[in-house]
């Protein structure tokens, strides 16, 4: 009965396969049944002898994710002990051709089953990235775009959908040969699966299938028992990391492509075929608005919350060099441990058809393709920052913005700050560690400000001092990435491996981070190229144990994975917060405008910049009127000047030495010496000094004079700038001298009056000159012996002992020029002892000195009062000079030597009137000009010179519209982006 039963099971197994069976109809012969199927139905035949095959009790799973070789199974042969008693040849054909049908067909079933199978395992071994998506690549996201997957899982085939094929061998080599095209066709991934599917088809001959069953004692299953489940790991792990390496490099051709073509479209766009926004707009314009803040604020003060990428770190620790990474051009200066970063540098990223860079205030582009103009941009910024430190200082907390622009960059902005040092060496200021520290928390302490910690992997993590300052910035690490650079250096050095994983997930730092990466920026060599420096990079990951070992996933490595982080997380946080900071600058311009209605209703609110093109136009205009000033007044100006000048010594080293002497013929030669040397050394530099002096008078006469209502006060301090530089500037022509010196000389040569007009006019100028020195004379004599007895009496005021000594001495001497009034300039020694000893006898002990003193004063007066009496007495004695004073006791030279000076003073003084109008003037204005175009341009002397509320408001009113005009710009071309 159990046989029976057996019998029945087997023919239910072969009855199934026959009803799929739709070109076979009625039952099979006994050669036409499964091979088990027969063995139970016909075990009861005496006849028959099988030779059951050795059942396999596992089998083993195909995939190409291992290294394992497929085994080929055999079947045991088998033995027909039995022959049917009628042998027809057409019936065993049919089973010969039924066997090879099957054959196939389990070739077809197993060669479906183990492609499933691949491909299932295939798609379990891909890490879950979608706690990764800021991190890894958007490209990496929108491949599902061009690949369903799903589709593809759903095209597989099972088992019972294979089954169901017709045995007829052209159409399943056909439909595998079409499900090998779509998989092709469809990604690289599946291509392992493919040619599994290859491997199984040409398994698929008669005599071999899919499916092989060995005994559990063969000796592939011993060796496949021999492999450990740790080398099964490491080949998981090390086929997985081959994976990984594809996916980038097959990545990095999709991103060059893209890069070509973006190349090209940037191209079309300069040529002005598409006249559409592209990106690098976008960026640009959040370049320009962070400009104006930094112009409105360059102290950092204001409440600005718009993201930056702020790059900080440790001196030397590889900053610049991951900066130069991202913008794929070797850009900033370099030194050998020496501080090279001195000021913040802010690097804008932007797409463009030609990798150029271009600083904010110049037109010059750079072509960083070139050698020679890479040398020049690092020059140029060396420079730049050079020039931003004041002196005595080490660093500058001024920004030098930079565009970079490229085909393939990254869009965001980046600053570079000094490096965090622990030590000042020489060399350095002071506060240089503390000015470094304030700079770098002044960028961090912004909110919304992504920060770059960059670290060195190569040194001692205890040795950091910039992830403290990161820690304090930001403890929960939100906005913050760190970067472990020198990591081959890093892996060569350090003996713990591990010790770099611990960095790397945060475990050795105080500090918290949003992401965490590890870069390679090269071996050391400042002239290697960036493509260089990448291939060194990814030859590096590629057989480095970090990877390997896992203790780096694959996007956490190369600058490239780097970049796309930082520029998703900038564009992400400038989204959130770009609409807010907008809100807070709408506020800030509403307080600033009722402000300026409040306090200045009725004037219009001009900046410092229109303030001074306006207080440029007026200068302009005052030096302008300086041609309209009439020669009558110039030479009026000039000629009193210069006789207040040269008086003193007229009068002190000519008149007096030459009236000592006793005739006329010995005071004319006197003289004529004495203003030949007068003229030969001093008189002409004299003129001209008195003729510039007079210049700068009127020009700033005209630019101090009130102008009524119009005059706006807040111009002075600009106005009184411009004439002391420009003063300082202007040189008086050096040919004037000499051609003054030849016209003085002969003016002063010429003794000829031509009439009695001017022999008055010399009487009169003579008398001013002699009344003026007079005046002078006798207040120096009064200020020496003290008030006379009415000034006591009426101001009770008292004499010095000094001042009742020089009284007494005065009188003495008066004395002595009462007996003797045509007495000589000096006295004698002799007469000195007499004068001291006349006044020792009425107790008043004095110097020689003094006696000296008093004499010169009291004699200056009695030799003016002197000269005065001649003059009135030459008033008619003009009928003399024509007769050259003969037959007279009149003698009247000295009125002849100041007519000789009063026409010198003339002729020079219509001479430098000349020289002004003509060629001065137009120099001092060519000055003016020179000096306010300079002006213009050092903002720190506008600063300094238009001060004052007013400007101040008028200041900050504009740049906060033009900062919310800005920002309200680029808000909807980023919604339009969207």
């Amino acid at each position: 009965m159990w046989r029976m039963r057996r019998v029945a099971v087997a023919c239910e197994v072969c009855q199934s396969l026959v009803k799929h069976n739709s070109g076979i109809k009625g039952s099979l012969p006994l050669q036409k049944l499964h091979l088990v199927s027969r063995s139970i139905y016909c075990s009861h035949h005496p006849t028959l002898k099988l030779q059951r095959p050795q059942l396999r009790t596992s089998f083993q799973q195909f995939s190409s994710l291992t290294n394992l070789p497929l085994r080929k199974l055999k079947l045991s042969p088998i033995k027909y002990g039995y022959q049917p008693c009628r042998n027809f040849w057409p019936a065993r054909l049919a089973a010969r051709l039924l066997k090879l049908r099957y054959l196939i067909l389990g070739s077809a079933v197993g060669g479906g089953y183990t492609a499933k199978k691949t491909f299932d395992q295939w798609k379990d071994m891909i890490p879950d990235l979608s706690d990764y998506k800021w991190i890894v690549p958007d490209i990496v996201w929108e491949i599902d775009e061009y690949i369903d997957i799903e589709k593809i899982r759903k095209a597989l085939p099972n088992s019972e959908d294979l089954a169901k094929l017709t045995p007829d061998i052209d159409k399943i080599v056909e439909s595998l040969s079409l499900l090998k095209d779509f998989f092709t066709t469809g990604h690289k991934l599946v291509s392992e699966v493919i040619e599994a599917s290859d491997l199984l088809l040409l398994l698929g001959s008669p005599g071999e299938t899919a499916f092989r069953a060995t005994d559990r004692g063969s000796e592939s299953d011993k060796h496949y028992r021999k492999v450990s489940d740790k080398e099964k790991i490491d080949q998981l792990q090390e086929e997985l990391l081959h994976t990984q390496l594809k996916y980038q490099r097959i990545l990095e051709r999709l991103e060059k492509e893209n890069k070509e073509l973006r190349k090209l479209v940037l191209q079309k766009d300069d040529k002005g075929i598409h006249h559409r926004k592209l990106k690098k707009s976008l960026i640009d314009m959040y370049s320009e608005v962070l400009d104006v803040l930094s112009d409105y604020d360059a102290s950092y003060n204001t409440q600005d919350h718009l993201p930056r990428v702020v790059v900080v770190g440790d001196q030397s620790a590889g900053k610049t060099s991951v900066l130069e990474m991202i913008a794929q051009a070797r850009i900033f200066p370099r030194g050998s441990g020496e501080m090279m970063t001195r000021s913040p540098v802010k690097v804008t990223l932007s797409e463009g058809p030609h990798h150029v860079a271009l600083f904010k205030d110049s037109s010059r582009e750079f072509d960083l393709t070139k050698e020679e103009d890479l040398a020049a941009l690092r020059h140029e910024i060396e420079l730049r920052m050079r020039k931003n430190v004041k002196e005595g200082c080490t660093v500058s907390p001024e920004t030098i913005s930079l565009n970079v622009k490229g085909p393939g960059l990254q869009r965001m902005v980046l600053v570079d700050l000094p490096g965090v040092i622990n030590t000042v060496t020489s060399g350095m200021a002071p506060d240089t560690k503390e000015t470094i520290f304030s700079i770098s928390k002044a960028y961090m302490q912004n909110p919304n400000a992504i920060i770059l910690c960059i670290q060195d992997g190569s040194v001692d993590a205890e040795r950091s001092i910039v992830t403290d300052l990161v820690s304090q910035m930001d403890p929960h690490g939100r906005r913050t990435i760190f970067v472990l650079t020198k990591v081959d250096l890093a892996e060569k050095n350090v003996a713990s491996p591990s010790r770099i994983q611990q960095i790397i997930e945060g475990k050795l730092f105080p500090m918290k981070a949003l992401g965490y990466f590890a870069v390679v920026t090269g071996k050391g060599n400042s002239s290697e190229s960036i493509e260089a420096i990448r291939e060194y990079e990814e030859e590096f990951f590629q057989n480095s144990k970090l990877l390997k070992t896992s203790m780096l996933k694959a996007h956490q490595v190369t600058t490239r994975n780097l970049s796309l982080a930082v520029s998703d997380c900038f564009w992400k946080m400038v989204r959130e917060s770009v609409e807010q900071q907008a809100d807070s600058f709408k506020a800030t311009r509403f307080n600033l405008e009722t402000e300026w209605k409040n306090n200045y209703p009725r004037l219009r609110e001009l900046d410092r910049n229109e303030l001074f093109e306006k207080a440029k136009n007026e200068i302009l205009d005052e030096v302008i009127s300086l041609s309209q000033v009439t020669p009558k007044h110039w030479e009026e100006i000039l000629q009193q000047s210069l006789w207040e000048r040269v008086s003193t010594h007229v009068i002190e080293n000519i008149y007096l030495p030459a009236a000592q002497t006793m005739n006329s013929g010995t005071f004319n030669t006197t003289v004529d010496i004495k203003l030949k040397q007068w003229t030969d050394k001093q008189l002409p530099n004299k003129a001209v000094e008195v003729a510039w002096e007079t210049l700068q008078e009127e020009f700033s006469r005209f630019m101090t004079e009130p102008k009524g209502k119009e005059h706006d006060d807040i111009f002075d301090k600009l106005k009184e700038a411009v004439k002391e530089e420009s003063i300082k500037r202007h040189k008086w022509n050096d040919f004037a001298e000499d051609s003054l010196r030849v016209i003085q000389h002969n003016a002063l040569e010429d003794r000829s009056i031509s009439d009695k007009q001017q022999w008055d006019a010399a009487i009169y100028f003579m008398e001013e000159a002699l009344q003026a020195r007079l005046k002078d004379t006798e207040n120096a004599i009064e200020n020496m012996i003290g008030p006379d007895w009415r000034k006591r009496w009426i101001y009770w005021k008292n004499r010095t002992q000094e001042q009742s000594v020089h009284n007494e001495t005065k009188n003495e001497l008066e004395k002595m020029l009462k007996c003797n009034e045509e007495h000589p300039a000096y006295l004698a020694s002799d007469e000195i002892t007499t004068v001291r000893k006349n006044l020792e006898s009425r107790g008043v002990e004095v110097d020689p000195s003094l006696i000296k003193d008093t004499w010169h004063q009291v004699y200056r007066r009695h030799f003016l009062k002197t000269a005065l009496n001649h003059c009135n007495l030459c008033r008619r004695g003009f009928y003399y000079y024509q007769r050259h004073f003969v037959d007279s006791e009149l003698e009247c030279n000295d009125v002849v030597l100041f007519w000789r000076i009063q026409r010198m003073l003339a002729i020079t003084a219509n001479t430098l009137r000349q020289q002004l109008t003509n060629t001065e003037v137009r120099r001092l204005e060519k000055n003016v000009k020179e000096v306010l175009e300079d002006f213009a341009e050092d903002n720190e002397k506008k600063v300094k010179l238009l001060t004052g509320k007013r400007v101040q408001l008028a200041e900050d009113l504009k740049k906060v519209r033009e900062i919310q005009e800005k920002l309200d710009a680029f808000i909807e071309a980023l919604h339009q982006e969207k």
